[in-house]
């Protein structure tokens, strides 16, 4: 060997050992910040996604969420918090016992002519413990016995958007993922031809406040975790059809193509992202099969249709409860059924008249199917708001409210037909057995059998979960 050659090879094996020292660092501080980053990009695309938590922490009452949401804040105070010393004051000076150093949305320069506003609509007791409901919901009156009514929620966030974002990640902080990625990262999903995250929405009743996809996005978890909003009208989703001329068999060789493609680029980067791609790719082709079937209504016998009070797939929330029960025939995870009406400064009395009306026929229905079906002990549903409204009128209604606010559970594990928590006798703040978002998050996952101080992911050096460093599992409303 000559000395140039030598020196070559010298060269060579210098450059070899030194670009792969450095690709070994690069992967090894990758998997110290991000563990889950290998094994997620390393997994086949292609299988449907297990879950990290293969074994549960203990026994599961549910498999699935539907979380209904009442965007724009529903009132507890004309829903299931029935005040009767409110009426009484109704027009007085708000005591300023109650708002002294307290944080008010809109209404924080009148804070010396706060006046107290009373029930806009009278309540009666149903079900066999005799729980007090709004007249403004019949049908839910009707389910009383399968509702745990909870009267203590508070929350951090006194503004729409903040708040939906402390909802559904448990921080009014952007970019962490909300609580159907979590869930669909912890369990994966029952389903192979839908998306394990569904996101529905429907508007009409009040100020329709906008909601943002950052909602049901999966913030630091790999993008395959993120929730898919379905369309209420029309196709649910964007470009589910096939173009003129392109069949079936067409589509599969096209995409056969590109995820050899994206296999050979997984091979070179092993980027979780990829991963993401392939599997979304193929999921999007089964949805050109599933989602037709899920949206064709035909085979819904005429009582269920009037049951719900909508022959589907018209944009309203009674469709959007039907077409939940489908996704969760399915095996979809989690459901959430966003209803943008609730948002009430004005005018509440006929507002809560309204939107109440879109909305109740639709959950006792879902309620009900559900229970019919055998699935309701499986299924938890959470039925609330952002937060609630102030026992003090603004104008006609009433302002953003963060202290004392009421939603319901229903279904597996939880007890029906009890009210927990209460708030003070005008229906300000929370009082007795208090509930915070991080303790409905928490009590959400111990009946999904996930330990919410175990469902964790390493992010920039520190270990997150959905209820942060807090969250008690409310054990008494369980059976």
């Amino acid at each position: 060997m000559t000395p140039e050659q030598e020196f070559s090879l010298q060269l060579k094996r210098r450059t070899f050992l030194g670009q792969s020292g450095r690709g070994i660092g690069y992967i090894a501080l990758a998997s110290l910040l991000d563990p889950e980053l290998l094994s997620a990009a390393s997994a086949d695309a292609d299988d449907n996604w297990p879950g990290v938590i293969t074994k549960k922490h203990h026994p599961r009452k549910v498999k699935r969420v539907i979380h209904m949401c009442m965007a724009g804040g529903s009132s507890h105070l004309e829903t299931f918090d029935y005040k009767p010393k409110l009426a009484e004051m109704d027009g007085k000076p708000m005591p300023k016992s109650f708002t002294e150093g307290q944080p008010i949305a809109q209404l924080q320069g009148q804070r010396d002519a706060l006046k107290c506003l009373g029930p806009t609509h009278t309540f009666s007791r149903h079900g066999k413990n005799g729980q007090q409901i709004c007249d403004a919901l019949p049908y839910l009156q009707g389910a009383a016995d399968d509702l745990c009514i909870i009267n203590s929620m508070q929350t951090e966030a006194i503004n729409h958007d903040p708040a939906h974002t402390f909802m559904n990640t448990g921080t009014s902080i952007s970019g962490r993922p909300s609580m159907g990625s979590w869930i669909l990262y912890g369990l994966g999903s029952e389903s192979e031809n839908l998306p394990g995250f569904v996101v529905l929405t429907s508007v009409g009743g009040g100020q329709s406040q906008p909601i943002a996809s950052r909602q049901w996005h999966s913030g630091f978890l790999p993008s395959r975790f993120q929730g898919v909003q379905f369309h209420s009208q029309g196709d649910p989703v964007l470009y589910v059809g096939n173009p003129k001329g392109v069949t079936p068999s067409r589509q599969r060789d096209m995409l056969d193509a590109v995820q050899t493609l994206n296999r050979r680029h997984m091979e070179l980067v092993d980027n979780p992202e990829v991963a993401t791609r392939i599997s979304q790719y193929e999921m999007a082709f089964r949805m050109q099969t599933s989602i037709p079937e899920l949206m064709d209504f035909k085979d819904e016998p005429k009582h269920v249709l009037e049951m719900y009070g909508t022959q589907g797939a018209d944009g309203t929330f009674a469709a959007n409860c039907l077409l939940a029960r489908r996704l969760a025939e399915r095996g979809v995870r989690f459901i959430q059924l966003y209803h943008r009406g609730w948002d009430h400064h004005g005018g509440i009395k006929e507002g809560i008249k309204v939107t109440s009306k879109l909305v109740d026929q639709g959950t006792a229905a879902l309620i009900g199917d559900l229970k019919q079906r055998g699935m309701l002990e499986d299924t938890l549903i959470v039925w609330g708001g952002e937060f609630g409204r102030t026992p003090m009128a603004q104008g006609s209604g009433r302002d953003h409210h963060i202290r004392g606010f009421s939603a319901f559970l229903t279904g597996g594990g939880v007890q029906g037909g009890t009210t927990y928590g209460a708030t003070d006798e005008l229906g300000y703040a929370a009082v007795r057995d208090k509930v915070h978002v991080h303790d409905l998050h928490a009590t959400m996952l111990h009946l999904l059998g996930i330990d919410h101080l175990k469902l964790t992911y390493k992010f920039q050096g520190r270990d997150f979960r959905l209820t942060d460093v807090h969250g008690r599992v409310v054990k008494e409303v369980l059976v």
